[in-house]
């Protein structure tokens, strides 16, 4: 409770958070903010921006400014389901990793060199371009399957450090099981590190999103601002002074990993 107290009254955290509430909202509220629909392809198509479309038309009579404020709900949520899922992953293999020394420690140890080892950007280009389906949900998978690793390489230090404490061999000397050592014990003192996995997964999956769909390893009909990159370099949008069609998307995913990145840094302060 007292950490939860100072992370907002952290000004880092509060800037990030009030970024991260204004993204939630648009996602939540787009199809009131959004002028038109994101897939009607009634306008002129690769039209300049204008006050009746404020960021100009794709190549198919689509407004971009409303394929912008739709796309938030894709990115947003790949995000932050990429840092939850990543998150839950690293805890469970660092924490077992950290507190079952022997051989549950050496297969897991070894899993997760195997992961740090193999380069981050090649494997996912890899297991997206041979997946059977494109689409959200398998970006997610992919992001995940690759981003766990470096979470877990964290914790397992940290457990077996704690391990050792005289607060854990007391639950040990009352005969406390491993898993109310675990997760009465260990757990919270480990809170501030799990947060700040979360964070980073979560920009993380915002960018690596951004970056897959961006190569066409994504599904190129749904709306997100990965796919609004794609088209827009595809359909040559600055060739047609459609400036606003790359900047935009481009800035608003700097945004969204700018506020997952300060709070990380807010949770970083506090808990040291």
């Amino acid at each position: 409770m007292n950490y939860l107290k100072l992370f907002f009254k952290d000004k880092k955290a509060a800037v990030g958070s009030g970024m991260l509430l204004f993204f939630v909202f648009i996602a939540i509220f787009a199809p009131y903010i959004a002028p038109y629909s994101p897939t009607y392809m009634g306008f002129t198509p690769m039209e300049a921006s204008s006050w009746k479309h404020l960021l100009g038309t794709t190549a198919n009579g689509q407004d971009v400014f409303s394929q912008i404020i739709w796309g938030t709900r894709i990115s947003l949520v790949v995000g932050l389901i990429v840092g939850a899922l990543t998150t839950v992953i690293s805890v469970v293999i660092g924490f077992l990793a950290g507190y079952f020394p022997g051989v549950i420690d050496e297969i897991l140890n070894l899993l997760t060199n195997v992961f740090l080892i193999i380069p981050g950007l090649p494997l996912m280009i890899v297991l997206a371009a041979y997946m059977p389906s494109r689409g959200m949900w398998t970006i997610i998978f992919v992001i995940t399957v690759t981003g766990w690793a470096w979470g877990a390489r964290v914790l397992r230090p940290q457990v077996m450090s704690l391990k050792s404490r005289e607060f854990v061999n007391a639950s040990v000397v009352v005969g406390e099981g491993s898993f109310h050592i675990i997760f009465y014990d260990i757990l919270p003192n480990t809170a501030g590190l799990i947060a700040a996995n979360f964070f980073g997964s979560a920009i993380y999956g915002v960018l690596s999103e951004a970056g897959l769909e961006f190569i066409g390893l994504g599904n190129a009909n749904a709306i997100s601002w990965g796919t609004i990159l794609y088209w827009a370099q595809n359909d040559q949008a600055l060739f047609f002074d459609l400036w606003g069609w790359l900047l935009v998307p481009g800035l608003l995913i700097a945004l969204l990993g700018m506020s997952f990145a300060l709070m990380n840094f807010a949770v970083d302060e506090i808990t040291n």
